[in-house]
């Protein structure tokens, strides 16, 4: 693990889980798998329940907990799961999301019940969110596999002569993985009442349990808990990214074409897949949207339109059907991932150099009188760009001696592109560049902190007099306790905020195709 993705996964845990979490974590991230023991020192608090840590039974029975770095950096990609989330299914599908991503996994009537609340919350006086529309939206987020239920403890048989285990394996049959427990949720979200109606409410309550003999009722779901498919989202997005790609290339219908293929085969594909489910012609025509009414000769022009295109997004399998086709999907990534790197190497050594970059990347390997030539640029340039790439470790030089004493002057010296390596090396300045701005982020909240405190009281002041129907001369009164300079001075920090904010996801979105594109090329075989 890079020095970058340790102080990324450090800054993460404190952002978001408190200075202790941030303490474990940083101690397992460092050592590496340790006994409860060892970690005791730091504290007693682990991070298990969002699954940044796993554990393992070791063969004389200790357990020993491992931080899962791959899963904590993906803490910086929730405000992007939860906006997805909420494009597709609105914003029910948007809390649910958010409050499974803030506990780590709860039960469906939990899940339900805390989202139809804060649904109530934000309508009108007299209205409510049932239950039962979230509990809709709860079941299509399981059927389209953007949830799933957490592993649990598998039963064992009763056997008087079973030991109990130091440390229970978790698992789930993956046909269990999206089913939704049959539940009748009936009920109506509730606004939040003021300390005394909760105080009544509390007593209330206490005093129907004394009634009933001090038992709570359990929820009809108990132990069954959920917890969001990251995998399935980072599917979702490869897609968008593939589809937004061959619109740019050809036109709409064609991407329409393809994110229909995508749509057709989502479920049915596995997360890791190089290439998706094969599809006739005919069961495309049938998927396509209603508002595209293009004819079954002009599909079959335009799929065999995509299967000849250089990039082969789409391949051809078969005839069958009206032909067979499929989404190439490692050969998108690998697309995808060459033309961020032209990008980065046209943005910080500009038009030139990336000629030279697409050059080598289409010619493999050039010597520099070769790359001078075809790239139609001076020998001086060449060289000091060629150079330039060189040192920021883009392109790479390999020697292929004539002679076995590899002397100089007999050897061919070619320059070539090293796509995984040069991928991994800008995946390390990406987690860097993420770091230092959520470290400029909390600099920018440190020197203004006593600003936002007043600006907070403020607040708080204005909505109580507010609600207790207080006069526009008195508001006035209070807002202008905020002066002028300090009004700029706010407005300054929240622009650069969203600077901030806004650049980490730009960031976020180069890592996601950079991290994709390393994935799907270590997996094949």
């Amino acid at each position: 693990m890079t020095q970058a993705e340790l102080r990324l996964c450090s800054l993460l845990l404190q952002e978001h889980f408190g200075e202790i979490v941030e303490k474990v974590g940083n101690s397992l991230l460092r050592t590496g798998p340790r006994p409860l023991r060892l970690l005791v020192g730091d504290t007693g608090l682990l991070p298990d329940q969002h699954n940044l840590v796993r554990y393992e039974v070791q063969p004389r029975g200790s357990v020993e907990y491992e931080a899962r770095s791959e899963r904590i950096l993906r803490i910086l990609r929730y405000p992007r799961y939860i906006y997805t989330a909420k494009t597709l299914y609105g914003d029910p599908g948007e809390l649910l999301v958010e409050e499974l991503l803030l506990h780590g996994h709860l039960p469906m009537s939990c899940a339900v019940a805390r989202v139809a609340d804060r649904l109530t919350e934000t309508m009108e006086d007299g209205k409510t969110m049932d239950y039962t529309e979230v509990s809709s939206t709860f079941v299509r987020l399981a059927d389209t596999h953007f949830i799933q239920r957490c592993p649990i403890v598998p039963e064992s048989p009763r056997s008087a002569k079973a030991l109990p285990h130091s440390a229970p394996a978790l698992a789930i049959d993956e046909k269990d993985m999206y089913i939704v427990p049959r539940l009748s949720l009936v009920g109506k979200g509730k606004r939040r009442h003021s300390c005394d109606e909760e105080e009544e409410e509390g007593e209330h309550k206490t005093k129907r349990q004394k009634q009933d003999g001090g038992s709570s009722e359990t929820p009809p779901d108990d132990g069954i808990y959920w917890q969001v498919n990251l995998e399935r989202f980072h599917q979702h997005f490869r897609d968008q990214a593939l589809v937004s790609a061959v619109a740019s290339r050809m036109d709409q219908t064609s991407s329409e074409v393809v994110r229909t293929m995508l749509r057709m085969s989502e479920v049915t594909t596995a997360s890791g897949a190089s290439h998706t489910q094969p599809l006739s012609s005919n069961e495309i025509f049938r998927s396509l949207p209603s508002g595209y009414n293009i004819g079954k000769q002009v599909l079959d022009q335009y799929l065999a339109l995509l299967a000849d295109d250089p990039l082969e997004f789409v391949g051809k399998s078969g005839d069958s059907g009206g032909g067979t086709y499929t989404v190439n999907l490692h050969k998108a990534l690998v697309s995808l991932a060459t033309a961020t790197l032209e990008s980065i190497v046209e943005e910080r050594f500009g038009s030139r150099c990336a000629r030279i970059f697409r050059l080598l990347l289409r010619k493999k390997h050039l010597e520099q009188k070769q790359v001078e030539d075809f790239a139609m640029i001076p020998a001086k340039e060449a060289k000091d760009m060629l150079y330039r790439m060189l040192s920021e470790n883009l392109v790479s030089l390999q020697e292929i001696p004539k002679t076995p004493d590899h002397a100089p002057s007999r050897t061919f010296y070619l320059y070539t592109v090293n796509v995984m390596a040069a991928a991994r090396m800008l995946l390390h300045r990406c987690y860097k560049s993420v770091a230092n701005l959520m470290e400029r982020r909390q600099h920018e909240m440190r020197e203004n902190k006593r600003l936002l405190e007043k600006s907070q009281r403020v607040e708080a002041i204005l909505a109580s007099m507010q609600a207790t129907g207080a006069e526009a001369a008195q508001l006035h009164e209070v807002e202008e306790m905020i002066t002028g300079p300090e009004r700029q001075q706010l407005e300054t920090l929240k622009h650069n905020v969203n600077k901030i904010d806004a650049s980490e996801n730009q960031v976020d979105e180069t890592i996601f195709v950079l991290e994709s594109f390393i994935e799907s090329t270590t997996k094949r075989p």
